[in-house]
């Protein structure tokens, strides 16, 4: 189990840092998606089978094509170069350094405290029931406002012509 949770852990690291480093933003979103499938396997570890189909589904699945089509709707000239850099890489490097340090000294100095408590068999249908009974309206609500968003942005990606 520690060996497959470090292979993971490395192939989601590595997908992630080549995300930012690629200068092919459609290849950017693949590593994104590969990076996504990293953390659902990691939910799969710890035994969270909910998360982990959530995570595919919508980051893996939804958010991440949806990326890709913005990127085919909008990017215009040659697909090699665009993905560009900052100028501030150096200093998005060190701020970037000051926010490990900062989180691994918070993760080595917290106490974590350990249940020994199991964990529940089957979590899908407690909250499904929950989100079909209790939280019905908010849940319809996200429904219309990510499709509102997804109009939205392909409106705003749809190219306006000149009647005139």
């Amino acid at each position: 189990m520690v060996f497959m949770f470090w292979l993971i852990a490395i192939i989601t690291l590595g997908s992630a840092l080549a995300m930012v480093l690629n200068k092919n933003i459609f290849r950017s979103a693949l590593f994104m998606v590969v990076t996504f499938i990293g953390v659902a396997a990691m939910y799969v570890l710890l035994q969270a089978d909910f998360l982990a189909a959530v995570q595919i589904l919508v980051y893996a699945g939804a958010i991440a094509i949806f990326i890709v089509f913005g990127i085919m709707l909008t990017v215009r000239g040659n697909m090699k170069q665009t993905n560009l850099f900052s100028k501030n890489a150096a200093l998005a490097g060190l701020v970037s350094l000051v926010l490990v340090v900062i989180n691994a000294i918070m993760v080595l100095t917290s106490d974590w405290p350990v249940s020994e408590a199991a964990p529940p068999v089957e979590t899908v249908g407690q909250i499904a029931e929950l989100m079909l009974t209790k939280f019905i309206v908010p849940f319809e609500v996200v429904a219309v406002l990510l499709l509102v968003a997804l109009l939205g942005a392909i409106i705003i990606a749809k190219e306006v012509k000149k009647t005139s």
